[in-house]
């Protein structure tokens, strides 16, 4: 009773430790390899295990693994403390405040390790700390009982122990699995609001995996989409990155729209896609983003952020056609306004809003393609992007294709052939007078 009375004032509902064994599947029932599995991920696990803490994969890589698709890291869970970890690996750095990690550095690839998690009201003068139901700080640690039952997605809490390579589940996300199906651990509403970027989360892996999310876990999704200006902006911007990695961003840009969750990280971008140009734009390029994932290609996040501005930035810019300034502080301007107001959401970092600059005012740069400026501009740092945002637009806009191929044809040509192609453009145009030299008078 006094139990349930704390509930009620808190706000909280009491939660039950689950009692059931996990279901252990042995290594012949289950089709994750250590094949499949870094070299350097295995390499931490075995010398946790040496050192004698238990040591787990975790996480996405389990799950990617057993449905086919190839991990692009891996997470590792054991019960050694960060201070532990550091010890065992020379190569280790303690990252994290709200979540406190290890990093094991192997040259470029980094395997993070976390010990296992419980619940904030499980632990004992730990560092936990919850803030209007959500997670503050969350490095109350515990058994690996606890720590799968405060992970989001059943399909997310499956372990595989090298210790006999078998896999450890407690929730049952070995079914959801073989169901293709997204069940929440828990309450789905408790838990997005515990960390709204769950929230992105499940749509993400609706659109990357071949799964239907559970109408429990789907429902609160659009009445919870606020909890997402809860969000720190550089934590939000680290979600947003993964949208456009994992070759589904076109289908997970529907997703944001269908769950009211687009107007909460793009507001500006949300309110244009209104204009059939700007959305078949945005179309275009999510498709051609996943072709070159697939590809295996790599992609600028800076590009991707301009597409999303681009209209965004257009209408900023109508607002000072009837202005006295010179038209680069009128593009410059209108430029900053919009970085300005999307920043507020979402870290993009300085140099990235550098390079999206560069690409806006190319725009405008590649109109000129008279004597020695067309050459100059090939080997601006930027070309390349701002000449295939034009590409993009000429697709969308008629009259910008016959610009977008003589930029095209331009690049193919050798110097001579580049030097009739702008001479070619001179042809009829006045030539500028220059100033004469003036002789000074020997009185002056």
């Amino acid at each position: 009773m006094l139990k349930d009375l704390a509930s009620k004032l808190t706000g909280k509902k009491a939660r039950k430790k689950s009692t059931t064994k996990p279901i252990i599947v042995p290594r012949a029932e289950h089709s994750v390899s250590r094949n499949d599995i870094s070299p350097n991920a295995l390499k931490v696990l075995y010398r946790l295990n040496k050192a004698g803490f238990s040591a787990y994969l975790v996480g996405g890589c389990v799950r990617d693994i057993l449905m086919g698709k190839k991990p692009k890291d891996f997470d590792v869970a054991t019960n050694a403390h960060p201070e532990q970890i550091r010890k065992v690996f020379s190569n280790c750095r303690l990252i994290g405040r709200r979540f406190r990690l290890a990093h094991i550095f192997f040259g470029r690839e980094i395997i993070e390790v976390a010990t296992f998690r419980t619940h904030h009201e499980n632990g004992k003068d730990q560092q936990g700390k919850m803030q209007k139901g959500m997670i503050i700080r969350d490095n109350v640690y515990g058994t690996i009982e606890d720590d799968a039952w405060r992970r989001d997605f059943r399909i997310n809490a499956l372990y595989y122990n090298i210790a006999d390579f078998s896999i450890v589940d407690y929730t049952g996300g070995m079914r959801d699995i073989k169901n293709q199906v997204i069940h929440m651990i828990g309450d789905p509403e408790q838990r997005y609001h515990e960390d709204p970027v769950r929230l992105l989360r499940a749509v993400r892996f609706l659109a990357k995996l071949p799964v239907s999310l559970s109408p429990k876990t789907e429902a609160p999704i659009v009445k919870l989409s606020y909890l997402l200006g809860h969000v720190s902006s550089a934590r939000l911007y680290q979600e947003v990155l993964k949208f456009f990695q994992e070759g589904s961003s076109f289908e997970t840009f529907e997703l944001l729209q269908k769950h009211h969750l687009l107007k909460e990280l793009f507001p500006l971008t949300n309110d244009c896609l209104a204009n059939k140009d700007f959305a078949e734009l945005v179309n275009i390029a999510l498709k051609d983003t996943d072709r070159r994932i697939k590809e295996n290609k790599g992609i600028s996040k800076s590009f991707m952020f301009a597409i999303l501005m681009w209209q965004p930035y257009q209408n900023e810019l109508k607002k000072f056609e009837n202005s006295d300034m010179p038209p680069f502080i009128r593009n410059d301007k209108a430029i900053q306004n919009v970085l300005k107001s999307q920043t507020q959401i979402l870290t993009i970092p300085r140099m990235q809003q550098v390079t999206i600059r560069e690409i806006y005012l190319l725009q405008h740069r590649l109109l000129k393609r008279t004597g020695k400026s067309a050459i100059r501009l090939l080997a601006h740092p930027r070309f390349r992007a701002g000449y295939d945002l034009l590409v993009l637009r000429s697709k969308i806009d008629p009259s910008l294709e016959e610009l977008a191929k003589w930029w095209t044809d331009f690049q193919e040509v050798n110097p001579e052939a580049q030097a009739k192609m702008t001479d070619g453009l001179n042809k009829g145009r006045p030539k500028r007078k220059g100033r004469r030299y003036r002789k000074p008078n020997k009185d002056s």
